[in-house]
């Protein structure tokens, strides 16, 4: 079995220098802030943005009104739930300024200053009072967390009694030929395409290790529930290429 497998999610760093993992993260994001909405769509071939419709379809039924978007990055996800629930308003909230940077300039760009609000913020750590939001959301952004379990126990303590929480990750496919392309796309094509048009390779090799030791299925509705969250669901997308986690508080 490759070592890659072996080591836990919090082990993979970007960079694997010196820094803590999320450090190291927050310098990553930085570095690739101004490519990365380019790279998303050209990289993704769009699939993405099915995927946060997806979550967004099921986030738009509880009829929540204040929500948290966790590691929102340049709030794609944030301007989508403004839009989509008229009567919502994001907490926007990622450890990047770069990346905090863009996400604001396409907030106002959309007039949506009024419904989102973007902020830095440790997500391991968050400023916001115990049962302050009714729905959280982190789209592609948990398998960043430096301590996986604390990340997802502060978003079940700021959420509601009954409160769901909604999680886009990525997943391994199980079935040929899906489980050999992702991983040829992902470990190779990825990298090499990240380098040549954001100058940080590490970044998108990041990517694939973090994906690849990432607990997924069962394993990840373990962890919810043993942070406190119950009736947690696991929805594969796209031939399981990627997973959509609900749960309630």
């Amino acid at each position: 079995m490759p070592a890659i497998m072996e080591k836990k999610i919090e082990d993979i760093t970007p960079y694997g220098n010196e820094k803590a993992k999320k450090e190291q993260v927050k310098d990553m994001f930085d570095n690739i802030a101004g490519t990365y909405d380019m790279l998303n769509k050209t990289l993704s071939f769009g699939v993405d943005r099915l995927w946060r419709k997806t979550m967004l379809r099921h986030l738009n039924k509880t009829g929540a009104t204040r929500i948290l978007d966790v590691a929102t990055g340049t709030g794609d996800v944030a301007i989508s739930i403004a839009k989509k629930m008229k009567k919502a308003s994001v907490m926007a909230i990622d450890l990047s300024p770069g990346m905090l940077k863009v996400g604001a300039e396409k907030v106002k760009k959309e007039g949506l200053e009024n419904k989102v609000t973007m902020k830095e913020e440790d997500s391991e750590n968050l400023s916001f009072e115990t049962g302050q939001f009714e729905a959280a959301t982190v789209a592609f952004g948990v398998r960043n967390f430096e301590h996986l379990e604390q990340g997802l126990s502060e978003m079940h303590r700021v959420l509601q009694k009954d409160g769901r929480i909604f999680v886009l990750e990525f997943s391994k496919p199980k079935t040929f030929p899906f489980k050999q392309l992702f991983k040829l796309y992902f470990r190779y094509v990825l990298p090499a395409a990240g380098k040549l048009m954001s100058k940080d390779d590490r970044a998108y090799r990041y990517l694939f290790e973090s994906a690849t030791a990432f607990p997924e299925g069962d394993d990840f509705i373990k962890i919810l529930e043993q942070v406190g969250f119950k009736n947690a669901v696991c929805k594969p997308l796209t031939f399981g290429i990627c997973s959509l986690y609900i749960a309630k508080k």
